[in-house]
């Protein structure tokens, strides 16, 4: 990690850098590219303010911290610092993994009513795994009440091909099947 320290209204100490430089080496550990790090060091009446910003490895993260004693800002602000990394780690890791988890050939953009900000591209928002299990047209009417959803997909146990049991807006039931 590029460390680069500002001293504000205090004369510039090797041993608050190096202190500085040995501490955020801990954050440096959970990115995987090379960041850079600006730490500015202050003191303004009674109070020691330590501010750290971090652009690297796809995240920003600032923390600032005062208290009496500098080493100890610098404690608190890289502690601080090590949660925001952690969690923001934690959040690219799951939803890269979900990504990750989607067969290639599975077509979200037909799928989701709801759009992402950056576009009218739909983008999925829940995934459901169904067992097939052989049903009559009857039963799968209750399992669809059952589970208070519009549609059912399932296999018909008379034809044994997959169908589709869907809800209509008069109360009604529509069934579709392939043609033979």
């Amino acid at each position: 990690m590029q460390v680069s320290v500002t001293f504000r209204n205090i004369n510039p100490s090797d041993s608050l850098k190096e202190y500085a430089s040995e501490k955020l080496s801990r954050i440096d550990k959970y990115l995987d590219n090379p960041a850079e790090a600006n730490i500015v060091l202050s003191i303004e009446k009674f109070r020691h303010i330590a501010e750290v910003n971090i652009v690297g490895d796809g995240l920003k993260v600032n923390g600032q911290e005062e208290t009496s004693d500098l080493y100890s800002a610098i404690d608190m602000v890289v502690d601080k610092l090590e949660k925001q990394v952690k969690k923001a780690k934690q959040k690219f890791r799951k939803r890269r993994s979900s990504v990750r988890s989607k067969p290639s050939n599975y077509k979200s953009e037909a799928l989701s009513p709801e759009t992402s900000k950056e576009g009218n591209v739909p983008r999925i928002v829940e995934i459901e795994d169904i067992d097939f299990k052989p049903m009559h047209v009857d039963e799968a009417i209750m399992q669809m009440d059952l589970v208070d959803h519009m549609f059912l997909v399932f296999t018909n146990a008379q034809t044994k091909q997959v169908n589709v049991i869907y809800r209509r807006k008069d109360g009604n039931y529509g069934l579709i099947k392939p043609s033979p």
